[in-house]
């Protein structure tokens, strides 16, 4: 099978591609990005990734470098936050009836800001715009059991976590998810990138 043709692999050989992928970055190994004009031609008469990655904006935590994928291997949806909204779901459906990609990744990322405001927004005297207020909206409910006790650090760790699971949880109560999950076509994934390290972790 063609890497640049891996529409329809199974979702468990697609996280394999993910996860050796970041261990070729992390070793300093990575192909990305040399493109021979010939692949930039095939590609250009349609794509087929092999995965579809709902990741954050931030511009330190690219899915195709972290991941050493290709052109044409990963189809990739960014918002701050990895957020799920009306827009996001309708991209990720496209991705699931028209690309065919059966693995699913929301990938977060550790010193995340979005989720730092999301945190820090219920304190006195924090006021954010009324765009930004909305978007910190769609993260607070994933937040509700962080143990405000604990130092921030400890705090945003959790709520990075925290994040990526409760985005997973709206996308598996649709019910295309459902629907797909039944028939053994979808296989949704969290995971959270550490900035330090260049290592991505998978959530259990």
């Amino acid at each position: 099978m063609s890497e640049h043709g891996a529409s329809g692999l199974p979702a468990d050989e697609a996280l394999s591609r993910l996860i050796e992928g970041n261990a070729r970055f992390l070793r300093g190994e990575a192909r990305f990005p040399t493109v021979q004009k010939e692949i930039l031609a095939d590609l250009a008469k349609g794509q087929s990734p092999y995965a579809t990655i709902l990741g954050c904006s931030d511009s330190r935590v690219p899915p195709e470098l972290v991941f050493d994928a290709g052109f044409g291997e990963l189809f990739v949806i960014r918002v701050a936050g990895n957020v799920v909204s009306a827009e996001i779901m309708g991209t990720l459906q496209y991705a699931a009836m028209h690309l065919q990609t059966t693995l699913f990744v929301v990938l977060g990322h550790e010193g995340c800001g979005a989720v730092d405001a999301a945190l820090a927004a219920h304190e006195p005297d924090v006021e954010h715009p009324a765009r930004i207020a909305r978007l910190l909206e769609s993260i607070t409910p994933g937040l509700a059991e962080i143990d405000r006790s604990r130092p921030r650090a400890d705090q945003m760790h959790a709520a990075v976590e925290a994040n990526v699971r409760w985005s997973i949880r709206q996308l598996q109560a649709t019910p295309e998810a459902e629907a797909r999950r039944r028939e053994g076509r979808l296989k949704l994934v969290g995971a959270v990138y550490e900035l330090e390290t260049g290592r991505v972790r998978f959530l259990e």
